[in-house]
């Protein structure tokens, strides 16, 4: 299917004279691509094949997982250990890459010069839900390429400036979404929706406002589209004459939307700042347990030193009566201080 997408695009023509591909996947968490969160290794694979055949040499895999991860240990877990050794291909973890200052619309971001350097930027995301900004893809994939500590930063700025302002600054001039089987409710996965499908583009934010069609979901739910547009990442609207397909629709069943599963979990719960490890790590344990939903939970950077009368998630919230400590805390703590407490 990739090496399909590419070729039809004639991609090749993107990579400057001599120049480097760099690919950057989605590896958010140490998870198997199956479980509808990673990017497919298959998905490298034939990126790697298909630039070899055009004559580049210069081919890397760059990625950082998310704060509370390894990305060593998330590369394994979806099998690109297996992919570089065949291909002899280096991959890079952006966690320990050196980074610049960038300029962007709301001041300067940290960026990972790997990301900056590449002569060709292959943006590889997951079409996926997410429990705060009800979608990821082309867009925010790019939060990968930041040092953790920006990362926490644009959870303490509210995700939807800082992501639109990164896709008109780093700007990948490639896209190919793995939506073979993305989890539409939890970034993490763990529910994945297998729908067989992919598909390339050139600009993230037609190519997320794309991926929010398939999803069933209006652009005002995730602000941040129109708002990158609006710092020049690109234009979201789209139309049947920008699309070429290689197979007819009928090849892959009806994307279902999102069942609305976060929303219905977190009534309760106080998000102020929270990073998404730690808030996919409290959805994940109120969905597993099926406790909590009578609670006043508080989680996020937002009330750190503030006393919080109910119970607080990860140590930012350790002023809470009740706290699971943790930087993130994991699903399974989370999920065994909601039972404790339902019998107390």
């Amino acid at each position: 299917m990739t090496l399909s997408l590419l070729e039809a695009s004639e991609a090749h023509r993107l990579v400057p004279e001599g120049g480097s591909v760099a690919l950057k996947p989605n590896l958010v968490i140490a998870g198997a691509p199956e479980d509808g969160a990673t990017t497919h290794p298959g998905v490298l694979s034939g990126c790697i094949e298909y630039f070899r055949a055009h004559g580049v040499r210069d081919i890397s895999v760059i990625e950082g997982s998310w704060v509370g991860d390894e990305t060593m240990r998330a590369m394994r877990r979806a099998g690109y250990d297996r992919v570089c050794k065949q291909y002899d291909v280096p991959f890079h973890d952006l966690k320990r890459d050196r980074t610049r200052p960038v300029k962007t619309a709301i001041g300067a971001i940290d960026v990972c010069c790997r990301a900056l350097d590449a002569g060709l930027l292959v943006d590889l995301p997951v079409l996926k839900g997410h429990c705060q900004t009800v979608m990821t893809c082309a867009l925010k994939n790019l939060k990968g390429c930041l040092p953790d500590k920006e990362k926490r930063r644009f959870h303490a700025m509210g995700l939807t400036r800082p992501i639109a302002a990164l896709g008109a600054a780093v700007k990948p001039r490639l896209i190919i979404v793995d939506s073979i089987c993305g989890d539409l409710n939890f970034e993490e996965g763990g529910t994945p929706v297998q729908t067989n499908r992919m598909f390339l583009g050139f600009d993230p934010v037609q190519v997320d406002a794309y991926g929010c069609a398939l999803m069933g979901l209006n652009l005002s739910e995730v602000p941040y589209i129109e708002l990158a547009e609006q710092f020049g990442a690109g234009k979201s609207e789209w139309s049947e004459r920008d699309l070429v397909e290689l197979n007819s629709a009928s090849d892959a069943p009806a994307y279902p939307k999102p069942r609305g599963t976060v929303a219905a979990l977190t009534r309760r719960v106080h998000e102020n700042q929270a990073c998404s490890a730690c808030f996919a790590a409290l959805v994940r344990a109120l969905h597993t347990s099926g406790l909590g939903k009578d609670r006043e939970i508080y989680i996020g950077q937002g009330w750190q030193g503030r006393p919080i009368d109910g119970l607080g998630i990860g140590k930012c919230c350790r002023g809470a009566s009740q706290c699971v400590m943790g930087c993130p805390p994991t699903a399974e703590a989370i999920a065994n201080k909601l039972e404790d407490l339902n019998w107390q």
